[in-house]
């Protein structure tokens, strides 16, 4: 019963409190980038607050986070890290389906907070063109983080890679990050139930640049499964 109620709870205080915050970036939208930065920030710690206060989910990170030109690529087991990530880095430039820039006045948010938009056919145009987007995140000083499943993924599962990690591996010729993350264990996709817990980020070991494709994959999967 008290999971039930925490979960309610959670839905009415974090969503309403999403409303307020996509109005306030909708009006500092044509200001400034950094005002919807900031804007965007200050939601994801409400977020945190959320989870922790509302639900009884205490966020945890196991190892250093290191801070650079770094291309951090995470596990994607529930909503939860795609928000939280802004609670770790300073404006993160996180990557995103091209389908959701299509949405009404979230869309335009996203633009111009600076989501980079991923398309699912992972050619070589639309390579190029994350890659120059990542480029352009990456001069401003904001760390470049990826889902490379490409989807939210079930506690315990470890579905290969996106091709499209690969092909940005070289290009960007940036060491890689992995984290993992088990979200999943206490916010499940697609479930209304949110228990209370520990959310915990495994930081592995840095992926240096220069290996080759198949050894590259193998380290990240490997990194980012380590809590399944």
């Amino acid at each position: 019963m008290l999971t039930i109620l925490r979960s309610l709870l959670f839905m009415l205080v974090f969503y309403s409190g999403t409303l307020f915050f996509c109005l306030w970036a909708l009006a500092t939208a044509w200001i400034s980038p950094t005002w919807v930065q900031g804007v965007a920030t200050a939601w994801s710690r409400f977020h945190r607050g959320c989870v922790r206060w509302l639900l009884g989910q205490k966020v945890v990170v196991d190892g250093d986070l290191p801070q650079g030109p770094y291309l951090y690529i995470f596990k994607h087991e529930s909503m939860f890290e795609t928000i939280d990530i802004l609670c770790l880095f300073d404006r993160p430039a996180i990557g995103a389906k091209r389908e959701l820039f299509d949405i009404p006045l979230w869309g335009e948010i996203a633009r111009r907070y600076g989501l980079i938009p991923i398309e699912r056919t992972a050619g070589a145009s639309a390579l190029r063109a994350l890659r120059a987007a990542a480029k352009d995140r990456i001069a401003q000083g904001r760390a470049i983080c990826l889902f490379p499943e490409g989807t939210r993924v079930p506690h315990g599962e470890s579905p290969p890679l996106k091709s499209g990690f690969a092909g940005l591996y070289s290009l960007l010729a940036l060491p890689v990050v992995p984290i993992a993350i088990d979200s999943g264990r206490v916010s499940p996709r697609g479930k209304f139930m949110k228990r209370a817990g520990t959310i915990t980020y495994k930081v592995g070991e840095i992926v240096p640049v220069g290996l080759d494709r198949k050894e590259a994959e193998a380290r990240v999967h490997a990194a980012i499964n380590a809590l399944n």
